[in-house]
């Protein structure tokens, strides 16, 4: 089997491709599991150096839309697609131009690559939380289900539902197996912060765990819906592997989701690190964040996903725990 991840040099792709190759194997579409023969990673910067040590591992390096519409790739036998690379919400809302570069004219020249190859991939499309949003002058629906009108309300937002809804038809029309799938806020993200708006929601974790001081820009009482790094590869290659009749509707999948407020998150920081840690916090509102985040759904259904056999993380403080296990190098303060 030949898989291709856009994307595959970032947090969310690196881990993604770690777990394919770990694996080993993979079923599509409901059928038996299938000897991973390659994994094409495509990014503008190389990946970690130990995805390029692995002699299954191919880096195309370059921009995605540009790849694409020269049909470099994907590359003739591709098997599957896993489509995670965007420009971010915060960069969409202050470049307007790159978010429709890379959000939609990348997706729509690689859903054309995929057809040009006459063999219908299995595509997963990493759509968004983002592609709900409270309307101005309307009230937040009390709960977000699979089927809630979405009324994305940023560009970011726009760009995603764009992409689910060309997923939709492409497969509609044979010329891919799709699937998209609505990613929670992932925290918490190791690394560095990116121009997310959602950014704070890992680095009010990440920072202070780091003995650096991290902005909290929205107040305690802010609810998000959240999924852990592990939980979001373990939902997108649940997608891939479902029959299209455990699959349904051509419509995006909501993830599991762990609802929480951010002053229950900076609650499990402490209890994971003690007062040193939340002592780094600083509350300062940030207003243009604050409007953004007031139009994101924090109460999420995700029964769809439930009957794929899929869950949500148990507890804030255990996705803290889980961070530090996996990234000891990067904590400094002693934890509990």
């Amino acid at each position: 089997m030949n898989i291709l991840i856009t994307g595959g040099s970032g947090f969310l792709g690196a881990r993604l491709a770690r777990t394919l190759l770990q694996q080993g194997q993979l079923a599509l579409d409901g059928g038996p599991e299938r000897r991973i023969t390659s994994v094409t990673l495509t990014d503008r910067a190389p990946p970690p150096d130990d995805l390029q040590a692995d002699p299954r591992v191919r880096f195309v390096g370059g921009d995605l839309l540009e790849l694409a519409t020269a049909r470099t790739l994907p590359a003739a036998g591709t098997d599957a697609v896993f489509h995670l690379a965007a420009a971010v919400s915060g960069e969409c809302e202050a470049n307007f131009d790159l978010g429709m570069r890379s959000n939609f004219a990348a997706t729509h020249a690689l859903l054309e690559a995929c057809r040009a190859l006459g063999s219908r991939p299995l595509v997963v499309f990493a759509s968004s939380l983002a592609v709900f949003g409270k309307q101005p002058g309307q009230p937040m629906p009390a709960l977000i289900r699979d089927d809630t009108l979405p009324t994305p309300q940023s560009s970011y937002g726009i760009q995603k539902l764009i992409g689910e809804h060309l997923v939709a038809d492409y497969t509609r029309k044979g010329f891919i197996a799709g699937r998209s799938v609505r990613l929670m806020t992932v925290s918490v993200r190791p690394g560095r912060p990116n121009g997310a708006a959602s950014g704070f929601l890992s680095g009010m974790i990440r920072e202070p765990l780091a003995g650096v001081r991290a902005q909290v820009p929205v107040p305690a009482d802010t609810v998000v819906a959240l999924a852990s790094p592990a939980r979001t590869v373990e939902g997108i290659l649940r997608a891939a592997a479902v029959s299209q009749a455990e699959w349904g509707p051509l419509t995006g999948l909501n993830l599991p989701s762990l609802r929480t407020t951010v002053g229950e998150m900076a609650n499990a920081l402490e209890t994971v690190a003690g007062a040193g840690g939340t002592a780094l916090l600083d509350w300062t509102p940030d207003p243009a964040i604050q409007r953004l985040v007031e139009t994101w759904p924090g109460n999420v259904a995700w029964d769809r996903a439930r009957g794929l056999g899929l869950s949500s993380d148990g507890t804030f403080e255990q996705v803290v725990r889980d961070y530090v296990r996996e990234n000891p190098s990067a904590v400094k303060l002693s934890v509990h």
